[in-house]
């Protein structure tokens, strides 16, 4: 059976995080709804590359499932776009070899946070940005970061919701920006947990 990545991207604001979840609404049920509907009640199984939590969004996050159908991949795209919600977007549908795998074949992930650094509140950015209207140093940030770079234990940051046996991660960046009246930080590593 032909087995398709897609990437995607969604606004996390409205979601319980992108695992499927008993009675909540997440980015997981929703695929795979849009896909029963494709598939005329076949139940399609999605596999993705990561899980977020509730709220947060996600840019460029691939996933896989397998398919009987034999669309072209634009045309695909566009019908599976169309069956989804309007904070899912549709980027690409690729036919790809059997032995592709979403999860298992990540090397890595990166983590975007917003700092909107401005005294003025916005609302609009509420659901995007953290707001803080204090002076930040983004060359202490830096600097003070670069203590999380390489493998750690980070037990101490976990909730006991946290699934995962081992809570050994490597981070492999972590990069400040400053834009106008906002910080941005990217951080590059294996995975993240559940902290609150």
């Amino acid at each position: 059976m032909p087995r398709y990545k897609v990437i995607l991207a969604y606004d996390g604001s409205g979601f319980s995080g992108y695992q499927v979840q008993p009675h909540k609404r997440t980015v997981q049920s929703e695929l795979e709804e849009a896909l029963l509907k494709m598939h005329k009640g076949e139940f399609v199984r999605v596999t993705a590359s990561g899980r977020t939590d509730t709220g947060v969004h996600a840019a460029g996050q691939v996933i896989h499932f397998d398919s009987p159908l034999q669309i072209p991949n634009e045309k695909f795209q566009r019908a599976l776009q169309r069956m989804t919600p309007f904070d899912i977007g549709i980027h690409s549908v690729e036919q790809v070899p059997d032995d592709f795998h979403a999860r298992y074949g990540t090397v890595g992930k990166e983590y975007r946070y917003v700092i909107k650094n401005s005294t003025d509140y916005d609302p609009f950015s509420r659901n995007f940005a953290l707001h803080y209207p204090y002076p930040l140093s983004i060359e202490k940030m830096q600097e003070a970061s670069q203590i999380l770079i390489g493998e750690h234990d980070f037990t101490s940051f976990c909730s006991a919701r946290t699934e995962q046996d081992s809570k050994v991660r490597t981070i492999y960046s972590i990069e400040f920006r400053k834009e106008k009246k906002r910080s941005r930080s990217a951080i590059v590593a294996t995975a993240f947990y559940i902290t609150w």
